[in-house]
């Protein structure tokens, strides 16, 4: 497992842990039943607190992908591949009609900019 965080992008790092991780559980670089880090020691790992590390493994289980046994540990639960890939298409669609709507209202950002930015982007 690995898990780069960057406190120069904005994005909070409990956020950036949850994303790496569901990445790596969807893509099945992590598998089902796997045991992930305490909290603890990933705290230790990445240099953030306890908090964050506890914030980020409660997101993911609330969302399904993985279990906190109480006294054992993590794991990396059996998650369905179709409902994985539309969660992430929602979370994706939520992020784009934010950025959508963010470049509508100042109307300084025409169409085939954002369109530009996107591919700009994917293709980083």
């Amino acid at each position: 497992m690995r898990i780069v965080l960057s406190e120069t992008t904005g994005v909070p790092l409990y956020e950036q842990i949850v994303e790496q991780l569901r990445q790596q559980i969807i893509t099945g670089r992590l598998t089902a039943g796997e045991p992930l880090p305490s909290l603890r020691s990933l705290a230790k790992d990445l240099r953030v607190s306890l908090i964050t590390t506890t914030r980020a493994y409660n997101e993911l289980a609330a969302a399904g992908l993985i279990v906190n046994v109480p006294g054992k540990g993590s794991y990396v639960a059996t998650v369905d591949p179709v409902a994985a890939r539309r969660q992430v298409v929602e979370a994706a669609r939520a992020d784009l009609a934010r950025a959508v709507a963010t470049a509508r209202g100042s109307g300084l950002v025409a169409l085939p900019e954002l369109v530009q930015i996107l591919e700009e982007e994917w293709n980083r």
